[in-house]
């Protein structure tokens, strides 16, 4: 595939996805309400219209085929009026759109991975289940007609057109077709003269009305009002001309009328010759007198209407915000460079030599360094403010799950989302995404009470609650998804665990924490039996690796009777951050900025010490734990002395405690470097370990993870 090629279709699948989780998230909240507005009938027939458009031209038959009809679909819906439907028709409708979207999808899915699209059977299958809804509704828009019209002695399957708006008084014409542009579209007439200029070219004969839409602008009010009318003078000519109408772009809808003026005229004259003809009068029905064809009024005179879409158009465009679609492999190759533009920075501004400079020279450089800094550090925020997406996207794809397992388990939840505005790293975003969803789909199958009954017998209201929410803090998101359903007992939790043999220590020797902590092995589930969504003993363990795999951390905490919480902390970003350099014997760390509360020098008297003999600090009325990072990790150092090194007080989490290390470097922009991969196996990231980073004499510096210490040091204990 060509350059060009490829960059039509990243186009493609970024509009087209788009479209499609705008349509989800459109239907998911018109369900919540039952019914569809009128704009977002429009709005879903403009999305099919446009995925149809697009897929054509990419040559994908199946998304343009399935978009085509329901877009045919919503044409009649927008034609007839959404409050056209009764409840039950507007239920299947809802069912029927999810299905759609889901189709799409999944079609979409396979251009993405290359995979063939489905075949026409396939197609044809689904395409007839969406024509079949439409002819249900279509019939019953018929029946209700068909019942009003009974009286009426003209049955013609043409639509009666005695009182149409504005029908011409052209007694030569057979029938007359009726047209109506898209709306909003502005200069109509010129539209309409097109319409007819291109029918004319394909050697059909007719008369249109008004007559002089070429020229006259003002005929563009009377054509958004009453549309514009095609007479004929035979039906054959008619209905080839409705064929030929079908290919024609900007019609919103047509009908053919017969024409009152023609019957009129025919019945008169068949009056007339009655008496040469007549039966007896005895026997002869009375016959009514024709009504004559009523003529047309004189048009009032009108100033000139304008579209109501034509106008803010012409308001608005001086202000249009430009925007423009970026390859995220574009940005990430934006960020590695920022990311080694401040590794050479720091070379430079660490580099011997600078020591043989003058004062003034020295001065000079420094001052040029500094402004060096400030430019780098705004092309970062700048390289990193493109990179950040709202986690809505995620947010609002929970809307679904949660609606799709409401249906199928007949279960009554509600979902409350909160923080949806939180922005993060877009591969971040991209990473949570099933983790996220999994934890949502557990909670909804087997957190939260199978019946309401069950729930009021708890104490409980009837409605379940499910609340996924993100918050900021200094360096990370924190997200969390709480269910107020049955909880978990960590008794049953470790009772399980040693059936499968997976426990480590004695029953009795484990926490609370360790006991919920236990779902996250591998093949471990409390589920009695399989079902679609849990019950096979994968799926916690992933989630929990793939948390960890973007710098996040992932816990558990569970009341029984009460619900669950899973809370999940991910870093902002994996590209750069801001960190102190401190020194432990002839090693070198990186604590992150946002981490560090205060460093401070202490005296030994100063320490205090726990029933355990662990080492604690007093500081502002409150007591935490120290860690000397010289025994954690068995580093050889001379200065074991709290009185000669300096204290670190980090926090991370609701976690805060103290870090002794040998001396501070001082502080430095660092850009995160992933360990290779043979070193996932070691599992670092429970030893406190988050990464690496390149200082500027090229040596390598450990990035601490605060919150990975605490649990591997404290925790532990």
């Amino acid at each position: 595939m060509d350059n060009g090629m490829e960059a039509m279709l990243e186009t493609y699948l970024y509009e087209t996805n788009s479209l499609l989780d705008a349509l989800d998230e459109l239907l998911v909240n018109d369900e919540k309400i039952g019914d569809f507005s009128s704009d977002d009938v429009n709005e879903i027939f403009r999305s099919m219209h446009t995925i149809k458009g697009s897929s054509a031209m990419m040559e994908f038959n199946s998304l343009s085929t399935i978009a085509h009809h329901i877009e045919d679909l919503f044409f009649y819906i927008r034609d007839k009026g959404i409050e056209s439907l009764d409840p039950e028709h507007k239920k299947e409708l809802f069912n029927l759109m999810f299905r759609s979207g889901d189709y799409l999808r999944s079609e979409v899915q396979k251009v993405e991975n290359g995979t063939p699209l489905s075949q026409d059977q396939e197609i044809d299958s689904f395409a007839n289940e969406i024509n079949a809804f439409l002819k249900k509704i279509s019939n019953t828009q018929s029946d209700a007609s068909e019942e009003s019209s009974e009286q009426s002695s003209d049955s013609s399957s043409s639509a009666s057109a005695d009182t149409v708006a504005g029908l011409p008084h052209d007694t030569e014409a057979a029938c007359f077709i009726r047209l109506f542009l898209d709306e909003g579209m502005g200069m109509e007439n010129l539209y309409a003269f097109m319409i007819t200029n291109a029918l004319q070219e394909e050697e059909f004969v007719f008369r249109c009305y008004p007559e002089d839409v070429e020229t006259n602008p003002d005929t563009s009010a009377e054509i958004v009002e009453n549309g514009f009318f095609l007479a004929f003078d035979s039906q054959d000519m008619a209905a080839q001309a409705e064929d030929a109408l079908k290919g024609q772009a900007h019609i919103r809808s047509y009908e053919r009328l017969d024409n009152p003026s023609k019957k009129a005229a025919s019945a008169k004259k068949t009056s007339d010759k009655a008496p040469e003809t007549s039966a007896p009068a005895d026997t002869a029905p009375a016959s009514k007198p024709a009504v004559p064809a009523p003529t047309p009024k004189p048009a009032e005179t009108k100033a000139p209407v304008t579209p109501v879409a034509a106008a803010p158009a012409k308001a608005h465009a001086p202000v249009k915000q430009s925007l423009i679609s970026v390859n995220v492999a574009k940005l990430d190759s934006l960020l590695d460079i920022v990311g080694e533009l401040v590794i050479t920075e720091s070379m430079v501004t660490s580099a011997p030599e600078l020591n043989q400079l003058s004062r003034d020279s020295f001065d000079n450089f420094m001052k040029s360094a500094r402004q060096l800094r400030k430019l780098t550090d705004d092309l970062q925020d700048i390289a990193m403010s493109l990179r950040m997406v709202p986690i809505s996207g995620v947010f609002q794809k929970m809307n679904r799950i949660v609606r799709d397992m409401k249906q199928k388990l007949n279960k009554d939840v509600h979902l409350i989302i909160e923080g949806e505005n939180t922005e993060m790293d877009k591969n971040i975003v991209d990473s949570i995404q099933d983790p996220i969803m999994h934890i949502v789909r557990n909670s909804m199958d087997h957190g939260i009470e199978e019946t309401a009954e069950e729930r009021i017998r708890a104490g409980k209201d009837p409605q379940g609650e499910l609340i996924l929410s993100a918050t900021h803090t200094s360096s990370e998101v924190v997200i969390s998804v709480t269910d107020d359903g049955y909880g978990m007992d960590p008794d049953k939790l470790l009772a399980k665990a040693a059936d499968k043999g997976l426990l480590t220590k004695p029953a009795s020797e484990y926490t609370k924490k360790e006991a919920l902590n236990l779902i996250m092995l591998p093949g471990f589930s409390t589920n009695k039996a399989v079902t679609e969504y849990s019950g096979r003993g994968v799926g916690m363990d992933v989630v929990k690796k793939n948390i960890e795999s973007v710098g996040g951390t992932f816990s558990i905490d569970s009341e029984l009777g009460a619900g669950t919480t899973v809370t999940m902390r991910i870093p902002l970003t994996l590209a750069i951050m801001d960190g102190m350099k401190v020194t432990v014997g002839k090693s070198i760390f990186t604590i992150p900025i946002a981490n560090i509360r205060q460093s401070l020098k202490v005296t030994s008297d100063q320490v205090i010490y726990d029933d355990y003999g662990n080492e604690m600090m007093e500081l502002m009325g409150a007591f935490y734990p120290i860690i000397r990072l010289h025994r954690f990790f068995s580093l050889e150092t001379d200065i074991t002395n709290l009185d000669e090194g300096i204290l670190m007080w980090v926090e991370a989490n609701d976690h805060s405690y103290c870090i002794f290390v040998d001396q501070l470097i001082g502080e430095q922009q660092v850009v995160v470097k992933p360990f290779p991969t043979y070193l996932n196996s070691f599992d670092l990231k429970n030893y406190g370990i988050n990464g690496c980073t390149i200082l500027g004499d090229g040596s390598i510096s450990i990035i601490l993870d605060v919150f990975g210490l605490h649990s591997a040091v404290i925790d532990e204990k």
